[in-house]
């Protein structure tokens, strides 16, 4: 025979807790729901006011789950929504990043050339080279460039000619002109 204690024990084995209802509604099922025949099936001595108050029990218990699945999926949502604003603001820092990642390189770029050109302006001053004609990328290149370059400009040691074939740098007595005109009638 049993007795009330083991009717509400089988009652609070039958309860869901919170933590073993799903996020979304389900699809209510016949097994899932306590009829007031099961109770007597199980406990035909049972009074209709121990039925009644078991079944009390019962809907106290389904209503608190019901109000607490409601809180969780209301919780639920709100979490959805902050990870979506939270993924939305890391696609922005992500984009912001990749411009600063940008700007650093063009930084760097512009600190390098700098350096470059201070670097050919140095040279420049100590070998009197023309900074414009200096291509190197470091000073030792730019460097030997200049030795080159001013070894190219460096005036030749032919003798100076002047118009007329004379050597020396005395002026001839004729123009050009007069000087072939004079060879050229002397050979016919």
């Amino acid at each position: 025979m049993s007795t009330l204690f083991d009717v509400l024990f089988i009652c609070l084995e039958r309860r869901k807790t919170i933590n073993d209802y799903e996020m979304r509604p389900r699809k209510k099922r016949k097994e899932d729901s306590m009829k007031r025949e099961d109770i007597t099936g199980l406990f035909p001595e049972a009074t209709q006011e121990q039925i009644n108050k078991i079944m009390s029990i019962n809907g106290s218990d389904i209503n608190a789950a019901k109000k607490g699945l409601t809180d969780l999926q209301a919780e639920h949502q709100t979490a959805q929504e902050t990870i979506k604003e939270l993924q939305s603001q890391l696609e922005k820092s992500k984009e912001r990043l990749e411009q600063f990642d940008a700007v650093q390189t063009e930084l760097t770029e512009l600190k390098q050339a700098n350096e470059i050109r201070d670097m050919k302006a140095k040279v420049s001053k100590a070998t009197g080279v023309p900074m414009d004609l200096l291509t190197g990328d470091t000073e030792e290149a730019c460097k030997f460039q200049a030795e080159s370059i001013k070894e190219f400009a460096r005036p030749s040691t032919y003798p100076s000619v002047y118009d007329g074939g004379e050597p020396g740098g005395t002026s001839p007595k004729q123009t050009t002109r007069e000087q072939f005109a004079e060879w050229f009638n002397s050979q016919h």
